[in-house]
């Protein structure tokens, strides 16, 4: 293991990936599947697994994917709380890889982060991770090498408990979502670097601004479209990588695949919801049907019923659903952007469908979004590049409120905007889920079934900037890339507060590893502990960490083409 962690380190395994495609990993097959559906479920104590290459032909163009154990996602492992688990993973890749096993508490070189807790496998290598589960729930696990996430190595982890839970259900399915594009990841990211909105298909028109005048008038218009076009960016650009690339996929399958699970009349069924993409945020609901959140990022909340719910890259919900007499439900998960979506079928048998909706519409990015509410034409003051003189308008009440920055992020060509006015916005469903007339769920709504498991208010408190420049594609915490950056340091046994501000324009997943995130409303009370937090643009939100894991931690934003840019620091746990 290396001394200290290194950009060099830390891209090994994209650099081999380029390799790889330059090699054709990406050309099309002679033959290939028609899609490649998931194996047979594992389960016990030992396993055997490896990474690979598979054919598939998910959008009619035959294309190789990287996968574990030949299938597409990979297969479902089931585990049992308490259990010790071993599972050899074999490389069968002409590049290194590894397995970082998403969200499960564990020793940090068993964790699966090349030049952190391990230095990844090599070609025609293998790695034994072995590790006791202290915990039950619905989680998941990806390749943590270059790009290969991407990909295709992915899967599902359902962990049984040892003591009866309190939902009785009759069905038990995994539902997870994932993004593919037949373009290699290497080449969409290339493409994020050299234009950043390339897959922004939806970008406003002159019909769109006609529409404008007419409902905002001449000058309100006109001057919402300056300041977008100052900042360089645009109101539609809600996600990097949209469909003009990506297929959606359930279970491994597109929307014409139709994926189905099973029902009987009558029965209850629990549905395990996992977002496994790389890149894309999903809006999933039942049409017809009430969702009952039982469990969030694998540990169970008390019960909520809702409509619909947001569903974060690398999030997993639990959900109970009671079908009623129609033979088949769509299972519909709609892209952020609204460019796309997946969709399944919950169905009495094979081949049965139900209708699917259109998808909602385009929603547009505000200031208010970016939390530059209710400071008028000074809001933006105090971005990079703007005119700080414009600030001498501000009363007293407005710059005592506005939100301080880290010196880094000062004239840091890495940073194109900062937020002013943050907020937790817990109780907000997000954009595009607001006013749809339907009961949505939000964090607000997440309660842990048990108290603060560890109790001490923290000791110190870390605030951190979540940093970007669109057009760039740069990505940062407080300005800073990681190969730039020092470790965040914690002592053994001590708990934080950490908050995060998201001083750009889009939502960031964020995940650490080994330690759990106690994420607290805002009055500091602990509301619902989770392994990934959603950040949505101009807002601020608090958590607590217990440093109860030694080690060296990956840090980051889970969506993968940001962390590769730079979002991404080293945690390091000392004695």
């Amino acid at each position: 293991m290396p001394h200290s962690p290194s950009r060099r380190t830390f891209v090994k395994g994209l650099g081999a990936a380029t390799a790889v495609a330059g090699l054709g990993l990406w050309r099309p097959l002679a033959s290939a599947a028609e899609g490649h559906r998931p194996g047979q479920p594992l389960q016990g104590q030992d396993f055997e697994l490896y990474v690979g290459q598979t054919a598939v032909n998910i959008t009619g163009r035959p294309r190789t994917a990287l996968t574990v154990n030949g299938s597409l996602p990979g297969p479902l492992l089931r585990w049992r709380e308490g259990d010790s688990v071993t599972l050899r993973v074999r490389n069968r890749l002409a590049e290194p890889t590894s397995i970082h096993w998403h969200g499960i508490i564990l020793p940090a070189n068993m964790d699966g982060v090349p030049g952190l807790s391990f230095a990844g496998i090599e070609p025609g290598g293998d790695y034994l991770y072995h590790f006791t589960l202290r915990q039950s729930g619905t989680y998941w696990y990806h390749s943590h090498s270059g790009l290969q996430e991407q990909a295709g190595v992915y899967g599902a982890i359902v962990i049984e408990p040892r003591e009866a839970e309190p939902h009785a259900y009759q069905r038990d399915h995994v539902l997870l979502f994932s993004d593919w594009s037949d373009q290699a990841p290497e080449a969409l990211l290339a493409t994020l670097k050299k234009q950043s909105d390339a897959f922004n298909y939806h970008k406003l028109t002159v019909g769109d601004f006609i529409e404008d005048v007419a409902r905002d008038g001449w000058r309100k218009t006109v001057d919402e479209r300056l300041m977008w076009a100052g900042m360089r960016m645009s109101p539609t650009d809600l996600a990097d990588i949209s469909a003009a690339t990506y297929s959606y996929l359930l279970n491994g399958q597109p929307p014409d695949g139709n994926f189905t699970c099973l029902f009987r009349p009558g029965e209850t069924v629990r549905l395990r919801l996992i977002n496994a993409s790389a890149m894309t945020y999903f809006d999933f609901r039942i049409p017809g049907l009430k969702l009952t959140v039982i469990a969030a990022d694998g540990l169970p909340v008390v019960p909520v019923t809702v409509d619909e719910l947001r569903i974060a890259v690398a999030e997993t919900f639990d959900v109970l659903v009671e079908p009623g007499d129609a033979p088949a439900y769509t299972l519909f998960a709609q892209s952020m952007d609204r460019t796309g979506f997946a969709r399944g079928t919950l169905a009495h048998a094979h081949g049965q469908q139900a209708p699917v909706p259109a998808t909602d519409p385009r929603p547009r990015l505000t200031l208010n979004d970016m939390g530059h509410g209710g400071m008028g034409g000074t809001a933006m003051a105090d971005m990079p590049g703007m005119d700080h003189a414009s600030m001498a308008g501000m009363d007293h009440a407005a710059m005592a409120a506005m939100q301080p920055h880290p010196a880094s992020e000062t004239d840091n060509p890495l940073v194109d905007m900062q937020t002013m006015a943050p907020r937790p916005n817990l109780g907000d469903p997000g954009i595009g889920l607001r006013g749809n007339g339907r009961r949505v769920l939000t964090y607000a709504d997440l309660r842990s079934r048990f108290e603060d498991p560890d109790g001490r208010p923290p000791s110190r408190d870390i605030e951190l900037h979540l940093t970007g420049h669109m057009e760039r594609f740069a990505w940062s915490f407080d300005g800073v890339k990681f190969s730039d950056a020092q470790p965040l340091r914690l002592t053994y046994g001590e708990r934080v507060r950490i908050t995060l501000v998201n001083d750009t324009m889009m939502a960031h997943p964020i995940h650490l590893h080994g330690m759990w995130s106690d994420l607290e409303d805002e009055q500091g009370n602990f509301m619902v502990r989770k392994h990934t937090l959603d950040i949505p643009p101009g807002t601020r939100r608090s958590y607590r960490v217990s440093a109860d894991a030694l080690g060296r931690w990956a840090y980051h934003c889970h969506l993968l083409y940001h962390m590769e840019t730079g979002m991404f620091r080293e945690v390091r746990v000392d004695e």
